[in-house]
């Protein structure tokens, strides 16, 4: 590892978060992972096939980071998640929005851009209206409207780690038991052994994202944000960079949005499942346009999307993540139901593409 740690430090931070995007995007995209997909199934009333694939990986992730910390590997006094004040507000209202543009735009922010490395010409405009809308939401004319709600209601940053009013090793034990519960449901489904497996490594590059920023961190004489998988924020830089700057400044959050859609090109296109996807009069427009609107500001928000905030953050039991994460499921429920089942005089879009 000695020739590693003679690299700058920009080049040692993309080098890492090319390496958990590349696997990220690939086996994301052959579990076809996407918490949309599995709230949509669980608010129908079956929790089935693609709900088993979220709970995989959201249980790995929580188990596997669980372990990093409880070995002493990843040390939660230098997640920012658990240091610093947070907002319950942001939340509340971020989570919520989120939830409601994930239903529209038919897929979360990650889905989004694993999509787009697929041929997916609707998720790719989607995904670029994410990015734009979380920029101005971050520094841009939305921000003061963030500040706002972000505000309303703030928890100091020692109520923010879920696991200090929990028995130490009751977080590991909930993950266990809820990979228990997706291999479950994966087998009464008749899920397919290849996209579970991909499942579980989807999680597994959550935690594999904390021990690699945590390792980097130890030993550089710079200062290294230790963080993980996530999307709203890393892909504005890395849009805001490519369109303002001669060159990308080299990070772990570019080196994620990069990685994440050449993983997601590669895999597809090696299982034979690249195809070029486009609008049409069924898809419609607004919708996807909308969706990804809501996304984008409620991303920011909430302090991150349903895998930054949802899965990578609820995996080091951030209160705000896991709040952030029961609206996004609940307010996805209720989008779902209002956009696609409850008898209404004005559709909102066409039916339902089967494609995403």
């Amino acid at each position: 590892m000695e020739w590693i740690e003679s690299l700058p430090t920009g080049q040692v931070s993309v080098l890492i978060g090319a390496l958990t995007g590349l696997a990220f995007g690939a086996l994301a995209q052959q579990s076809r992972f996407c918490l949309r997909a599995a709230c949509v199934e669980f608010w129908r009333g079956d929790a089935g096939p693609k709900f088993a694939i979220w709970l995989l990986a959201f249980a790995s992730a929580l188990i596997a980071t669980q372990l990093l910390i409880l070995n002493g590997t990843l040390e939660t006094t230098s997640i920012r998640q658990l240091t610093t004040t947070g907002s319950l507000s942001g939340a509340i209202i971020g989570g919520s929005l989120f939830g409601w543009g994930m239903v529209m735009a038919r897929g979360c922010a990650s889905r989004l851009l694993v999509l787009s490395g697929t041929g997916n010409q609707r998720a790719l405009v989607a995904g670029l209206v994410v990015t734009l809308v979380s920029q101005a939401t971050l520094r841009g004319g939305l921000s003061p409207l963030r500040e706002w709600a972000g505000g309303v209601w703030l928890v100091d940053a020692s109520a923010r780690n879920l696991a200090d009013r929990l028995p130490t090793w009751l977080p590991l034990i909930a993950g266990i038991a809820l990979l228990a519960g997706g291999i479950y449901l994966a087998r009464v489904h008749a899920n397919r052994l290849w996209p579970s497996l991909a499942a579980v490594g989807v999680g597994l590059c959550i935690a594999l994202g904390w021990g690699l920023t945590a390792w980097h961190a130890s030993w550089s004489f710079d200062i290294i944000a230790v963080k993980s998988v996530s999307f709203t924020g890393p892909s504005a830089d890395t849009l805001m960079g490519f369109i303002n700057l001669p060159q990308l400044p080299l990070s772990f959050d570019i080196g994620i949005v990069v990685g994440v859609f050449a993983g997601a090109m590669l895999a597809a296109v090696a299982s034979g499942q690249f195809k070029l996807q486009s609008f049409t009069e069924q898809t419609g427009l607004s919708r996807y346009l909308i969706g990804a609107g809501l996304m984008g500001f409620g991303g920011m928000l909430a302090g991150g999307c349903a895998v930054g905030a949802g899965v990578t953050g609820g995996a080091v039991m951030a209160l705000t993540a896991w709040v952030a994460l029961l609206f996004m499921w609940l307010n996805a429920g209720i989008a779902d139901w209002v956009l696609e089942r409850a008898p209404r005089p004005l559709e909102v879009a066409g039916p339902a593409p089967t494609a995403d």
